[in-house]
């Protein structure tokens, strides 16, 4: 255990994200998300909440300042409903830990797919809930 890294980074996410450069993007994705088929680079992060997960991911990296939306998630298909208190979730920590970040994009599901493909990672999660997948851009790190 390292001091000041929370339990939910386990080693291959740590690795992961010192390896991210400036403006790669990793993926946290539901537990029902099509991972392994759209990139090669997937960890497991099984039985994790994506809130928790973004709360210690975001306390070792920040988010892409030079980009319009360094936060995407995925838009609802035609007729599906979304839960509006999943997107409140994730930026309760986003806003807590990088106040200021432009609000989150939402692409069409298709799309998303897509640049889950040029994703630097995938973290299969074990979120269970509707359209909970997110990406996040990094960033520079200020000096």
């Amino acid at each position: 255990m390292l001091i000041g890294i929370s339990p939910v980074i386990g080693p291959a996410l740590l690795d992961t994200l010192f390896r991210m450069g400036h403006g790669d993007e990793i993926v946290l994705a539901d537990a029902f998300f099509t991972g392994d088929s759209l990139n090669s680079r997937v960890i497991r992060a099984d039985g994790l909440r994506i809130p928790a997960l973004l709360d210690g991911i975001l306390a070792l990296i920040n988010l892409d300042s030079y980009v319009e939306h360094p936060v995407i998630m995925m838009q609802p298909v035609p007729g599906d409903e979304l839960d509006l208190s999943v997107e409140r979730a994730y930026r309760e920590v986003i806003d807590r830990r990088w106040p200021g970040t432009p609000p989150t994009e939402r692409m069409e599901r298709f799309a998303f797919y897509e640049r889950t493909k040029k994703a630097f990672a995938v973290v299969m999660t074990g979120e269970t809930v509707k359209y909970g997948n997110i990406i996040l851009k990094k960033g520079v790190i200020p000096v």
